[in-house]
């Protein structure tokens, strides 16, 4: 950030990767952030590269390159920094040497698979936006009869207990026994929207298996392993909007586990 250019705080602690921009805004709420010495009680402020942020009363660290990385979220983790139930987190399990990240968006505890990784809190909010239009692609194991004229009225989307959800594109691609697998394709992504349009449907979700975020994929990455994203494809599958990236940053070396935090 320029001396010259203003910002949104929320977006500049975003941008540092510290937190995510709704995060920063709570973080403003309960009085952690200061600037010139001035403890902030809105997040409707602007700074500059000349003004002084500081964060639980430490200076707040300059932004660094933005980086991405694909993650195979394993069953029984929390998309969580912390739980109040002290059940484990993904960020306690990744690899020391990749440093504070966040989630783009969140796989619930009993899911696994893709999930995207970023150093950027303000990259992370742009990717969950429904406007970037990107579809996320579910392998899904359910039990019960399948109706696949059921299947196909959700791409036009179905009202739950009040709640839209958006078309929604469903194919059966094989049944076994009494359990089948599905393929789901949404872009929306509302809190644990698959297993409750399943569960409309009458059919129990036993397994859910992100397997690509727009055009990034799971691929042959093993559970707990993660790869980072190089920033020349970053670049070219963000188009405008990360002209910050330094192209030298990250050569998509595969990082396997390594001893948890």
């Amino acid at each position: 950030m320029s001396e010259e250019k203003a910002e949104r705080i929320a977006k500049v602690l975003a941008r540092a990767g510290v937190c995510s921009r709704r995060e920063a805004e709570r973080w403003i709420a309960d009085g952690r952030v200061a600037v010139n010495g001035n403890v902030l009680a809105t997040p409707a402020v602007t700074v500059t590269g000349a003004d002084t942020i500081m964060v639980d009363g430490k200076p707040l660290p300059k932004a660094d390159v933005t980086r991405l990385w694909r993650y195979h979220k394993p069953t029984g983790l929390v998309t969580s920094h912390s739980d109040p139930q002290g059940r484990p987190t993904i960020f306690a399990a990744l690899p020391t040497s990749i440093g504070r990240v966040i989630s783009v968006g969140r796989l619930d505890l009993n899911s696994e698979g893709l999930l995207l990784l970023t150093n950027d809190g303000e990259l992370a909010r742009r990717l969950e936006l429904p406007a970037t239009g990107w579809t996320r692609r579910y392998r899904v194991r359910v039990h019960g009869k399948v109706d696949e004229a059921q299947l196909a009225a959700l791409e036009k989307g179905v009202t739950i207990s009040g709640i839209r959800y958006e078309p929604i594109q469903a194919h059966l691609d094989k049944v076994q026994g009494s359990n089948a697998w599905l393929t789901v394709g949404l872009r929306e992504g509302k809190n644990r929207e698959i297993r409750k349009i399943m569960e409309y449907l009458g059919l129990a979700v036993t397994r859910l298996i992100r397997t690509t975020y727009g055009p990034f994929q799971l691929g042959k990455l093993e559970p707990g392993e993660a790869y980072e994203v190089p920033a020349k494809v970053l670049r070219e599958q963000l188009g405008v909007g990360v002209e910050h990236l330094d192209l030298r940053a990250s050569q998509g070396v595969r990082r396997r586990k390594e001893t948890s935090k």
